[in-house]
């Protein structure tokens, strides 16, 4: 079975913000296949169906960002599931916006989400999808600015990332992870 996990906060203020990108990813890639996540179970929720034939479970922390860790562990740990079979899909601040980079490893580069992941799996090797959401203006907060929501003209490239990730995500679930790379890294 394959995973993938999207990044986000729980909670209608957080909906539409910069960090819920993954969330948002996750939520478009489940529409496209009629899976719905709401079963609640590993301290997130779960959406079960089958994509391109292949059985996956699409996955949303509801530990907030900086726990997301936790939900992964307990996933794992209760499903006994394959840390190759993961594919993390979040917001990236050093990615402009309309853009996605797919990597194999890699430290946190200061994600809090991924740092928890890291923390609770050991391993800094795992899948994964980094949407661009751009840096703010220089003076303004990070916090802030991961918890606003994109501007009215940001909205067609972030619509085009989330399309693009989700045919990665498609991709992938065929092909391995550097085939998937190969052809979505541009």
């Amino acid at each position: 079975m394959k995973w993938i996990v999207g990044l986000g906060n729980p909670g209608a203020q957080y909906e539409k913000t910069r960090h819920n990108i993954g969330f948002m990813t996750l939520d478009e890639l489940a529409k496209r296949h009629g899976i719905d996540i709401r079963q609640s179970k590993c301290k997130a929720l779960v959406g079960d169906g089958i994509i391109g034939g292949k059985k996956v479970a699409l996955i949303k922390p509801m530990t907030y960002m900086n726990l997301s860790g936790e939900a992964v562990r307990a996933f794992m740990d209760y499903y006994k599931v394959s840390l190759e079979d993961m594919i993390v899909v979040y917001d990236d601040l050093d990615t402009e916006i309309g853009r996605n980079r797919l990597r194999y490893q890699g430290s946190a580069g200061g994600h809090n989400g991924i740092k928890s992941i890291i923390q609770h799996t050991g391993t800094q090797t795992f899948n994964r999808i980094r949407m661009g959401i751009s840096r703010p203006e220089p003076g303004y907060a990070i916090v802030d600015y991961v918890l606003s929501s994109f501007a009215k003209k940001e909205k067609p490239m972030l619509e085009q990332s989330i399309q693009e990730a989700c045919d990665a995500l498609e991709f992938s679930l065929d092909h391995t992870f550097e085939q998937t790379m190969a052809k979505f890294n541009r």
